[in-house]
């Protein structure tokens, strides 16, 4: 089951994907977004409302929003593949390396990323990110997993001379991330340990991993993030990007105006988006 967000003339919605289309369950279930249906764990009722329906639009017609729209948090870690915490250079911290993104970072699925006109190291990150289904503080490691309500991918874009004066800067510039095209449920995931993401900058591939190469893992990462916040239902975490960044490569390799760079997640799907220059 492919769960999206997107929009009708300007008015929020959200539904399931096909290969037919999307089936618009906004009107459908008792529930306002696809946010409230997580919290209340009830996914099998999106599932029984489009089981059977002819879909409402054509995923060509679909102007797609991020995956969650307006999550509570959007928690990034960095330097989490190993091969990429080696290719930057940097020692193994004892904790996880944590940042947060702002909600108007993020675009959907087919929408352009903007390249900020005050830097041209406009760098590429592809990433798998979770979305959290039951809340918790504290969370074991050995419990985790019962927390994650599914797999998406995700765009984490560095504008890198501004991440090198600081990384909140750098990763905080509007429509310079992206989410999408949708949720699968964690149900119906691989195992994690063999869920692969690849990234590609017009067609060439740029970078390759799995989440077993992760220096730290996914019940690592929420059992951390949860023992100084609340997780809560629809709270996005980005599990960081594997090796093959532009800023790495010799020489640099950065997005400009008029690229196409792809996220795909095996088991998910691609997150497409073409660049363009900020006006």
């Amino acid at each position: 089951m492919r769960l999206c967000s997107f929009e009708v003339a300007g008015v929020p919605r959200f539904g399931v994907a096909s290969e037919g289309g999307i089936v618009d369950l906004t009107d459908r279930v008792p529930y306002p977004d696809l946010a409230a249906a997580i919290a209340a764990d009830d996914l099998a009722a999106l599932e029984k409302a489009a089981a059977g329906r002819e879909p409402d639009l054509a995923i060509a017609d679909a102007v797609f929003l991020p995956t969650i729209p307006q999550p509570g948090k959007v928690v990034c870690i960095g330097l989490n593949y190993e091969p990429h915490r080696i290719e930057m250079g940097t020692d193994k911290d004892p904790y996880p390396t944590v940042f947060v993104r702002l909600n108007d970072t993020l675009v959907g699925h087919d929408r352009p990323l903007t390249k900020p006109h005050v830097s041209d190291a406009f760098d590429y990150e592809g990433e798998i990110a979770l979305v959290i289904g039951k809340p918790g503080r504290d969370i074991n490691p050995a419990d985790a997993m019962n927390h994650v309500a599914g797999y998406t991918c995700f765009m984490d874009a560095s504008v890198r001379d501004f991440q090198r004066q600081n990384l909140i800067a750098g990763k905080n510039f509007p429509g310079t991330g992206g989410m999408g095209p949708w949720m699968i449920p964690a149900a119906a995931m691989p195992a994690p340990h063999d869920i692969r993401l690849e990234t590609r900058l017009n067609g060439t591939v740029m970078q390759q991993g799995r989440l077993d190469e992760l220096t730290y893992s996914i019940p690592e990462i929420l059992a951390y993030i949860s023992s100084w916040t609340d997780l809560r239902p629809g709270d996005v975490i980005s599990t960081g990007t594997p090796s093959g960044v532009g800023t790495a490569r010799k020489p640099p390799v950065y997005m400009t105006p008029g690229d196409v760079i792809e996220v795909d997640v095996g088991g998910v799907g691609v997150l497409r988006h073409s660049v363009i220059g900020a006006s």
